[in-house]
């Protein structure tokens, strides 16, 4: 290492897969990188903590879904075994088990969308039902996460563009609107049109295998992220917790040159923000320097969703299916999804009784009521899905309420979502929520955008070698040819007719 590559300071603010990302990267290139956590350990919503009484404990379970190539290469880099093995899912709704998921890589592979409609086991959606999802193609064709496309479905909610497309009401009500529930957490009528199609895409219609997951043996905070913290420290990076950054310093030449936590400064010949939609919503509250900058000032027009993560311990052992489970129609803008612990994670192995994982999302109604109103409602949930929780004793529990926890897909909420370059020169963005082309979601779009930006710090440093980032795999031959006829004739329709009508 050089010298003066070793006094080029980075400051990363927010330490959840995007700043832990970038931190990693940058450290290994001989930066001088602190990062900084508003939280008590590094992780954010991700990370995991132990109760009063010893038990693990996390803010809601976290899949690791087939195409998360980039964490999965991370995982082999940091030598670690944290996952379970691919795992069977099922949906329940209040009338029982609705369908069930095989593991799509054990099955011979068909043409993209056909392995997805055929393999899944449905008990109780007719057919005729299922067809009607055969014209919304053309949207999956049209939508290829340009930003042309991204502007041109974003103002279309995802009710909208089902209705538009006529699929029919059974077939929303019991299979899209679910999706939504647990992969945008909304329900449709809050979706853009947009999210929805980048999300169904990615995690299930891409490729017949994209569906497949895996989840950690344990909290992620325990089995991914305490060794990877290890390993960035010991690559010279300082992570420091209870930081909470309140404003940039900015030099004459629209530079930041320091990050302010209170009375600490923090010097900075490049800064990375990794923090949710509510993070940079607070910082840029308390920042003179981020409000002067429009672009800053409108991320308050973005929202974010509350989530309720529980976690119960019952008396005895109960017959659970599938170790993960999503369920709909118990509240009608609320999903849900309930995990056998004791089949997923390591500590649990072994209990002499049955550890439920519950989470809700948009559960905004349910965190005004007190812990013992909540265990009641869950339990009566779990009951209503596997009988055998009714005569079960809830023998300990933990409720954690989570407000603007997640990103909000909003219609029209696009515009407003920043790119990772900033009008600042040296002030970079990184998150799930950020508009970039890679066409991951979750916690791998996280992580990727965290690459990007430490990618940027060394183009922005010129010191240092980038990040490789393994783009998603390619569309398959058929969708390539369906998308490239597509945009020949949305292109020839542009040269030929006028532009008037509201896109």
């Amino acid at each position: 290492m050089s010298e003066g590559l070793q006094q080029k300071r980075v400051v990363v603010v927010g330490a959840g897969w995007a700043g832990l990302g970038a931190t990693y990267q940058l450290a290994k290139q001989g930066y001088d990188v602190t990062l900084l956590e508003a939280g008590a350990y590094p992780g954010g919503l991700v990370a995991g903590w132990q109760t009063a009484a010893g038990k693990s404990v996390e803010a809601g379970i976290h899949g690791f879904w087939y195409p998360y190539r980039n964490i999965f290469s991370l995982i082999n880099e940091l030598n670690i075994n944290p996952f379970t093995t691919w795992t069977r899912s099922s949906q329940y709704s209040p009338a029982g088990l609705e369908v069930e998921s095989p593991i799509f890589q054990d099955l011979p592979r068909l043409p993209s969308p056909l392995g997805t409609f055929l393999y899944t086991q449905f008990q109780r959606l007719p057919l005729v039902d299922r067809l009607s999802a055969l014209p919304l193609l053309y949207a999956v064709v049209d939508f290829d996460n340009s930003d042309a496309a991204w502007r041109r479905y974003d103002f279309l909610t995802a009710r909208e563009l089902f209705k538009d497309f006529n699929v029919s009401a059974r077939l929303y009500r019991e299979a899209f609107e679910p999706m939504l529930l647990v992969g945008l957490f909304a329900p449709g009528e809050q979706c853009s049109a947009a999210a929805t199609l980048g999300m169904l895409y990615y995690f299930i219609l891409a490729h017949q295998s994209d569906f497949d997951v895996v989840w950690c043996r344990g909290t992620v905070g325990e089995k991914i992220f305490r060794p990877w913290v290890e390993r960035i420290e010991k690559a010279g990076a300082k992570v420091l917790p209870k930081r909470r950054v309140t404003d940039l310093i900015i030099d004459s030449n629209n530079r930041a040159k320091g990050v302010v936590c209170g009375d600490e400064v923090f010097d900075a010949d490049a800064v990375i923000f990794a923090v949710g939609i509510a993070g940079i919503q607070k910082i840029v509250s308390t920042s003179a320097s981020l409000q002067s900058r429009e672009e800053f000032r409108n991320l308050s027009n973005l929202g974010a969703i509350d989530v309720l993560a529980t976690r119960l311990w019952f008396d005895r052992k109960i017959d659970i299916h599938r170790p993960s489970n999503a369920c709909f129609g118990f509240d009608a803008t609320t999903g849900w999804t309930f995990f056998d612990l004791n089949a997923l994670h390591d500590e649990y192995k072994y209990e002499s009784g049955t550890v439920i994982e519950a989470d809700f999302y948009h559960a905004n109604q349910f965190l005004s009521l007190n812990d013992a109103e909540i265990v009641s409602i869950v339990q009566r949930y779990l009951a209503t899905c596997i009988p055998g929780f009714r005569q079960a004793k809830v023998i300990d529990s933990s409720v954690i309420r989570l407000p603007n926890a997640v990103t909000h897909f909003a219609p029209g909420s696009y515009r407003y979502m920043l790119p990772a370059k900033t009008s600042f020169a040296n002030v970079f963005m990184s998150g799930d929520w950020i508009a970039n082309r890679h066409g991951s979601w979750s916690q791998e779009k996280a992580y990727v955008t965290g690459l990007e930006a430490a990618n940027l710090v060394v183009s922005y440093l010129k010191e240092g070698t980038p990040a490789e980032i393994l783009p998603v795999e390619e569309d398959e031959a058929h969708i390539q040819v369906a998308r490239s006829l597509n945009q020949t004739l949305r292109n020839l329709g542009k040269s030929i007719l006028p532009e008037f009508w509201l896109p």
